[in-house]
């Protein structure tokens, strides 16, 4: 039996969170866990999610309907709900939830409310050059994750020919740190310890992460056990000329 009710992987972007969640949602026993909280905008959660917003119906009651249909999707028919969060979603959906539960209580007893016992796992890209790179070259061509055998799985944007700027790399490094930095003082504030995961040790043993990660919900690791990685890296030459050079500047 699980013992949690739900897991919330809190995270910034290119950190491997979208192989992470690809992975628990192919066990078939740890629902399938994604952004369905993404964004600063109510519309963007309603669109996000499929609802057709009610015009009689007021925030709460809308949040309300967020949330359900956030639980069903999450559940995917497991007994598991799961959630990925991002560091710039975080504070719009802390202020949204104390909508739905208001009165004395801190965050956490919030999610609690929201999603039943709820284990936090961090997931973190120790090295934030790396991170700024691989953000900003995905911005520039478009592409954000491909499939292990090289084709498409994401693309936002028509392909662009990627452009150093230095500049762009120092203030990714410092806002993908600063993610980081309010991750910790929320966890510390709250009283939380997470669940720690680095980016390093996904990419290394994705599986063995995998497992980990099942046995801490509770859940049999065996179901990791025929579970591929769905993700390729997309660094390049590109990425370590990139990381080369701006280290070179400092």
């Amino acid at each position: 039996m699980a013992k949690f009710d739900s897991y919330v992987i809190c995270t910034s972007p290119r950190s491997g969170s979208t192989l992470l969640c690809k992975m628990l949602t192919a066990t078939g026993a740890a629902g399938q866990p994604d952004s369905y909280f993404f964004g600063t905008s109510l519309e963007g959660w309603l669109g996000d999610l499929g609802i057709a917003r009610e015009e009689t119906a007021d925030e709460r009651e809308i949040l309300q309907a967020a949330f359900r249909a956030a639980h069903v999707k999450g559940r995917n028919g497991t007994n598991v709900f799961g959630l990925r969060m991002q560091g710039h979603s975080f504070e719009f959906f802390c202020e949204k939830l104390a909508i739905l539960h208001p009165g004395r209580l801190s965050d956490r007893e919030r999610f609690q409310h929201a999603f039943g016992t709820t284990l936090f796992l961090h997931l973190t890209r120790p090295d934030k050059v790396d991170q700024a790179v691989s953000y900003l070259k995905a911005q520039q061509t478009g592409l954000w994750h491909v499939a292990p055998d090289g084709s498409e799985l994401e693309r936002l944007a028509p392909h662009r020919e990627p452009r150093y700027d230095g500049e762009d790399i120092r203030a990714c490094v410092e806002t993908m740190s600063a993610y980081d930095r309010d991750w910790n003082d929320w966890f510390a504030r709250e009283g939380i310890e997470p669940l720690r995961i680095s980016y390093d040790d996904l990419s290394a043993d994705p599986i063995g992460i995998l497992r980990h990660i099942l046995d801490r919900l509770g859940l049999d690791q065996a179901a990791a056990d025929s579970v591929r990685p769905g993700v390729r890296k997309l660094a390049d030459s590109t990425n370590r000329e990139w990381v080369a050079r701006y280290l070179s500047e400092q």
